[in-house]
């Protein structure tokens, strides 16, 4: 018999991981997939006397309990617990491929801003799917946002994004933001109609990475958005400040290979407007 493998959610008792158990839960139910709610105790800094590594394991182990009961409450869903120990990130990057998609909340507070360094650490390193959830009111929200940019990894990130849009009966809005010169400021650098030109040839693009969209999924409705004259992050975090989700690569085009997490998907993290997936965190192999 194959094991299906479930949604794991980080949670360590804060709004944001409230938030992000409620949100894996419902996503855990679309997807007829089980419920896997993990704790970590950070021991890093832990030495003599080991005793005390007792002590957090228990208070994980209530934390993961009180978890596991709010979200009974909430939905009629099978949850399982797991307690894992060593750094945050490093152990949750470590689990990630026990799970098929692993979720987490987008941080805490720091000098005035949001301070997302845990969800960052985790999406920098997962070997599956992460999704980053916000306290945001989710109340009124539709549509499915994917970032585009011609790279494997946007490919891959389309893909996802059509699936759960499908699912979900939400349509899905394929945005691509490219550096097109501008005609006044670029003026005599670069002449108007290659401008134009390479707008053209970035629609194309854009053309082509949503292809066969509508042969998999014929009801789906899609929606092709070019933004030449803003930045990928200030688009995205635009165009999903009222989408249900928003769906990036790990990496895109641009990216440099020893980076594992590219300076879009880093961006949107830092300014979530939705929850959001990065879909492939490993480096892509040609």
């Amino acid at each position: 018999m194959t094991t299906r493998k479930p949604i794991a959610v980080g949670t360590n008792g804060s709004a944001q991981s409230q938030a992000a158990e409620l949100w894996a839960a419902r996503r855990a139910q679309r997807a007829g997939l089980p419920l896997l709610i993990v704790h970590v105790v950070d021991d890093r800094w832990v030495a003599e006397p080991y005793p005390f590594i007792g002590v957090l394991e228990e208070a994980g182990g209530k934390l993961l309990e009180s978890a596991a009961v709010r979200v009974r409450d909430a939905l009629p869903i099978s949850v399982t617990t797991q307690l894992l120990t060593g750094s945050i990130g490093g152990a949750l990057a470590k689990f990630s491929s026990e799970a098929a998609m692993l979720v987490v909340g987008s941080g805490g507070f720091h000098l005035g801003g949001t301070l997302a360094d845990r969800a960052l650490q985790v999406a920098a390193s997962s070997k599956v799917p992460v999704a980053v959830v916000g306290t945001q009111n989710r109340e009124g929200r539709s549509g499915v946002v994917v970032g585009v940019d011609g790279s494997a990894e946007a490919t891959q990130a389309v893909t996802f994004a059509a699936a759960e849009a499908d699912r979900d009966g939400q349509e899905l809005t394929v945005l691509y933001a490219i550096n097109a010169p501008d005609p006044v400021v670029d003026a005599g650098v670069t002449p108007v109609s290659l401008a134009g030109f390479m707008v053209e040839e970035e629609r194309v693009v854009l053309s082509e990475t949503v292809a066969g969209l509508r042969e998999n999924y014929p009801d789906l409705v899609v929606h092709q958005v070019l933004t030449p004259d803003r930045g990928a992050v200030e688009s995205l975090v635009e165009a999903a400040a009222a989408a249900t989700l928003l769906v990036v690569g790990s990496r895109g085009r641009g990216g440099i290979e020893r980076l594992l997490l590219g300076s879009t998907a880093h961006g949107v993290l830092k300014h979530l407007p939705c929850p959001t997936v990065i879909t492939r965190i490993q480096p892509h192999n040609n």
